[in-house]
């Protein structure tokens, strides 16, 4: 009988997370001897929200990138079902692989624009090529969640914010990296018990309402999860008749009173959240529960919070699921919107040949890319917010500008320290505050100043005159 598969990838699995095009490209390189050294930039073309990005997944490259190894088995396999193609030594290449070139990236947390390098990769092709699928799984679906989370802690003004979107995440890695790139954008903390065990983030849950349904009654169900958990009772109460809820749930707050403990919540998980958080809020209050908090579910987004607190609604904690970790793009308001992709590429922008810099273009309807190995240069005004950034060769110097990509590795060597998650998070928060609000709009954002330095105006030009 076939055992069924769990379908997870172990580290000795990575190698093969490539796409086919990348090892047919390789062989021809390795077999004409064409190893010289590429620079290939990832950047994102357009945002899918908003006017900024929050740079998230470099951590994740750069273990990949140390734990590539074609083991015996993948080769055997190769060879085995490709076509003979691969033999003739270049398997043999395979076997010996390990990346000796630099890579360049911005930290994580930062706030980035389109069409800015997040991470440039430079060394021989093939080794620069190989990396390009898992570099691009990872980097666009953390940039994506990390940002939609990043415009929710925005318009949630300092309230609580939780992730628990793994149940319809894309995926179990997908869940796992949402609940990272959630947290690290500024989310209070995750539903996944693995992401608390493998990031350290808090993970934060109550009760489901199967646990009420299974009880005689709401009242009965609701007193022995405080029995249980008399430090931290919050209470779902919307199963049946919401408001009839929210008076069990002070039935029970009275109890734990007696005991010398206090509820902590009520949650509303579906319903009109405005009427239902107001009446809610008045019942509570006439019960002099006035301490309560009031937390919120049912197909939120940045829109949605936006929109109760601008009609007052008095709420105190918001748990997303859906909306962040699919990274949804799409209004529900105005019935606007698109993929829930972020359209982030990995690029060929130089190469190098017998010690000369040869730049490399792309003049693709709509897609002209912008030639040689490039600098993020950052310009702040007197009172330390962003002002507007210069793109410039990686060799120029932009008098008065903070350099933003740094060295990650050099010839094949880790030369950065990485911050832990809750240095990030707190690097991230940091990076928002010196963001003008103009920018971090909602709907009708301005858009960034990201100018050219002189040289790659010049560039530019002749670029385009190719056309």
């Amino acid at each position: 009988m076939r055992q069924p598969k769990l379908g997870l990838l172990t580290k000795s699995d990575l190698a093969l997370f490539l796409d086919y095009y990348e090892l047919t490209s390789a062989k021809p390189d390795f077999a004409y001897g064409k190893q010289a050294t590429v620079t290939e930039e990832y950047f994102v073309r357009s945002v899918p929200f908003g006017s900024y990005l929050v740079a998230t997944g470099l951590e994740q490259v750069i273990a990949f990138v140390f734990s590539i190894k074609f083991e015996e088995k993948d080769l055997g396999w190769l060879e085995a079902t490709s076509t003979p193609d691969f033999r003739n030594g270049f398997l043999d290449f395979l076997k010996e692989f390990s990346f000796s070139g630099d890579i360049q990236a911005v930290p994580e947390g930062t706030i980035m624009f389109p069409r800015e390098p997040m991470l440039s990769v430079t060394g021989p092709a093939i080794e620069v090529q190989i990396l390009e699928t898992y570099l691009l799984n990872v980097m666009n679906f953390q940039t994506l969640i990390a940002t939609k989370t990043a415009r929710m802690v925005d318009v949630a003004q300092d309230r609580t914010v939780v992730e628990f979107g793994a149940r319809r995440a894309h995926g179990r890695d997908a869940a796992l990296l949402a609940a990272r790139a959630s947290y690290l954008a500024g989310a209070t903390g995750t539903s996944l018990v693995i992401g608390g065990k493998m990031w350290d983030i808090p993970y934060i849950g109550t009760i489901h309402h199967a646990f009420i349904q299974n009880r005689p009654s709401e009242l009965q169900a609701f007193r022995e999860y405080a029995e249980c958990f008399p430090h931290n009772t919050i209470l779902l109460v919307d199963t049946y008749d919401t408001l009839e809820g929210v008076r069990n749930a002070c039935i029970v707050g009275h109890e734990l009173k007696s005991r010398g403990f206090e509820l902590q919540g009520i949650r509303l998980d579906s319903g009109n959240l405005l009427a239902l958080s107001i009446a809610a809020r008045k019942i509570l209050d006439e019960a002099g529960l006035e301490g309560v908090k009031i937390f919120v579910s049912s197909d939120l987004d940045e829109y949605r919070i936006q929109e109760l607190l601008k009609a007052n609604a008095p709420i105190d904690g918001f748990g997303v699921g859906t909306r962040l970790a699919t990274g949804a793009n799409y209004n529900p308001l105005t019935r606007e919107g698109g993929p829930s992709a972020l359209p982030g590429v990995y690029k060929l922008v130089e190469r190098v040949e017998d010690g000369k810099i040869i730049p490399k273009v792309k003049l693709s309807p709509g897609k002209v890319l912008l030639p040689f190995r490039k600098q993020v240069y950052r310009h702040y005004n007197r009172k330390g917010q962003f002002r507007q950034d210069t793109l410039a060769r990686w060799d120029e110097r932009v008098p008065d500008a903070e350099s933003l990509l740094l060295p990650i590795i050099q010839q094949g060597q880790m030369v950065y320290d990485f911050p832990s998650l809750n240095e990030s998070r707190s690097y991230c928060r940091e990076q928002f505050r010196r963001l003008p609000k103009r920018y971090r709009r909602l709907t009708n954002a301005s858009a960034y100043p990201v100018k050219l330095s002189p040289e790659l105006v010049r560039i530019k030009r002749k670029t385009l005159r190719k056309r």
